[in-house]
């Protein structure tokens, strides 16, 4: 069986059902999830469920696009458990049949990756927010993963069954969602296919419910975490070694090595707990995460004394010349723990709010 389609809907207009009746004309199964919608918006979802045969599934409230896709796909991988995937597309006309087609297409073709539909930038009707807005998530999503993806926005999005589970335990309630889900895609290795779509941005993109400030706060929160973690350790080891060496341990090769040992270990420990638990929110309870990041605490911390002893000489301050030693470690830490120690998450099952229409 090929995809099912995917549609999130919060109080959605004509444009719904022009997309569902065309998608209707092909062998794609539709279903859409209801989003707490506003009653007057009854009707459309009627329509679209004995006019067209869609399946729906209802929200009885608001609770996010997150949430809506995760309702969709589990839904979808219960109804139609022989599909290929999943393609999720918009309610607000900026996906045309013709490209959730091609999505489709390339799924298929590509059953092991996950298959983006890809908007040119650089035309010239493209909204100022939209363009900056992706070029922005964009540079920080090839910071994060070291893996460039020209539209790290699109809601047109080719998932294969075989990662149901996978992104039913992403985490994310509303546009955060759909960057964490390429987060964990990157961070699994799964391999990203670009199918280019048509641009659609209609009345400069007003029907959309995507809240600049806040919405874009939660995209880039789990981005940041590690960053503001890793500020939070580097502050305490630096701050502690300073002290070390001009109070206790002095500055020679000796000193240098016991007082980066001590500080290390100080800001090492509140470092691993606040990535295990908030960063990276592993519920893993063996031992081999512990193991493996004493490992790399051990290596960066001999690196680190290595590296600030051997450039001790320059008239550069320690200090100075530990902060430049331990940024570069820094971002080596970063892909290390991301993509081996922490790599598998383990979310919670999401249990949503549904009712029959």
């Amino acid at each position: 069986m090929k995809s099912v389609v995917i549609i999130p809907a919060l109080n959605p207009d004509e444009k719904l059902i022009e997309l569902v009746e065309e998608l209707k004309q092909t062998d794609i199964r539709v279903v859409i999830i209801n989003d707490g919608s506003e009653e007057k918006y009854d009707n459309v979802f009627k329509i679209l469920k004995y006019k067209f045969r869609s399946q729906i599934c209802t929200h009885t409230k608001n609770m996010g696009k997150g949430v809506a896709l995760k309702t969709g796909i589990r839904y979808a991988s219960l109804k139609y458990p022989d599909c290929n995937g999943y393609i999720t597309a918009d309610a607000d006309g900026q996906h045309s049949v013709a490209d959730i087609l091609k999505v489709s297409d390339a799924l298929e073709k590509n059953p092991d990756s996950l298959v983006l539909g890809t908007r040119n930038f650089n035309e010239t009707n493209i909204p100022f927010k939209s363009r900056w807005g992706n070029r922005i998530t964009s540079f920080v999503f090839h910071l994060s993963t070291s893996q460039r993806c020209p539209d790290t926005q699109t809601g047109l999005r080719g998932i294969p069954q075989k990662l149901t589970e996978t992104c039913l335990s992403i985490p994310g309630n509303r546009y955060e969602y759909e960057m964490n889900m390429l987060l964990e895609m990157a961070r699994n290795q799964i391999p990203f296919v670009y199918v280019p779509i048509e641009t659609i941005y209609l009345e400069d993109n007003q029907s959309s419910h995507f809240h600049a400030v806040k919405d874009s706060l939660c995209i880039y929160l789990n981005i940041l975490k590690f960053s503001l973690s890793s500020l939070a350790s580097a502050l305490i080891d630096l701050s502690l070694f300073t002290v070390f060496i001009n109070y206790l341990f002095g500055a020679g090769s000796v000193g240098i090595l016991a007082a980066t040992v001590m500080a290390r270990v100080m800001s090492g420990c509140v470092n691993y707990m606040i990535n295990k638990h908030w960063v990276f929110q592993s519920k893993s309870n063996n031992t081999s995460e512990a193991l493996q990041y004493l490992t790399l605490f051990c290596s960066q911390m001999m690196l680190s004394w290595v590296l600030v002893t051997s450039l001790s000489n320059l008239s550069v301050h320690l200090t100075v010349i530990k902060v430049l030693v331990d940024s570069t470690l820094f971002l080596i830490s970063y892909q290390i723990q991301k993509n081996f120690i922490f790599h598998k998450l383990n979310f919670p099952s999401l249990i949503d709010r549904i009712k029959p229409l």
